[in-house]
């Protein structure tokens, strides 16, 4: 089994001051693989798992923020129909990159390894079909030429229920409670054991699993970004140096609901952060 947990600890103190400064160098690097992609007509999928809240979305439009919108693609499916649910491999290779392109998959094949037996929407013979032959499928993908980098999201129990309260509360937000995520909340462990079944059944070396800490939003985005240029070559890489400390000492501030928090300490700020905008 080949399961990654990026922590990047340098990140462990992050304040509002490095995060801007380690986004700005981390998006111009993310824009040269970019560049690199194009030009060598590669094809990179990046797929982003983990539980409801765990700040897969968020994450891909910090990713993407300053992309060329016409050489990627955000790809978030929703409901299968029949003819999907029983050709489920055939539904995503309808969305894997064509030369030249990234594309993100917010959710991606594996919600059959996880949201769908843990709510009951698929079958057992689904679920089993998917798990004996996924391995097989994304060799075929990769041995043509895919690049695949495939993310799990982790939060605990009680950050998610944060979460979702403040989702529920939030006049900006609350369209993304879904019936799913309500019953969801009661399924933690049932998720959990299908969670580890995927990690024991198609973590790989050529295709692992990178397990990133999103209890913060914010340290979980700098994360994954700076693991995939860590990991993936392009043209003039520049080799990523920690942050500087001492540029954060002093006042913290953030923004939660478009409402400004300043004059925060570093404890109260380490509280708000990880519901920030």
């Amino acid at each position: 089994m080949s399961v990654i947990e990026y922590n990047f600890d340098q990140y462990k103190s992050l304040g509002p001051i490095i995060y801007k400064k380690e986004k700005y160098k981390l998006q111009v690097e993310l824009l040269k693989l970019q560049e690199d992609v194009i030009q060598n007509k590669r094809r990179i999928a990046l797929c982003f798992e983990g539980r409801d809240t765990a700040g897969k979305s968020s994450t891909i439009n910090f990713f993407s923020e300053h992309l060329r919108p016409s050489n990627f693609r955000y790809v978030h499916l929703g409901i299968p129909t029949p003819q999907e649910k029983n050709d489920w491999f055939k539904r995503w290779e309808k969305h894997l990159p064509e030369e030249g392109k990234l594309v993100l998959f917010d959710r991606s094949w594996y919600t059959r390894a996880l949201t769908e037996p843990t709510l009951g929407y698929c079958t057992k013979r689904h679920y089993e079909d998917f798990m004996t032959n996924v391995n097989k499928w994304e060799d075929k993908l990769i041995n043509n030429g895919l690049e695949i980098v495939k993310f799990y999201f982790s939060i605990d129990k009680d950050q998610q229920k944060r979460r979702l309260s403040a989702r529920k509360n939030s006049r900006l937000k609350y369209w993304k409670l879904s019936a799913s995520d309500k019953l969801m909340v009661n399924k933690w462990d049932i998720f959990t054991l299908y969670k580890n079944q995927m990690f024991d059944l198609t973590a790989r070396n050529n295709s692992p699993w990178i397990i990133i800490n999103a209890n913060n939003k914010m340290i979980a985005r700098l994360s994954a970004l700076r693991y995939i240029l860590n990991t993936i070559d392009y043209k003039d890489k520049k080799t990523l140096e920690p942050p500087k400390w001492g540029e954060d000492l002093g006042n913290y501030s953030c923004y939660i609901e478009g409402v400004l928090f300043d004059n925060l300490n570093y404890e109260q700020y380490k509280i708000l952060a990880p519901f920030s905008d």
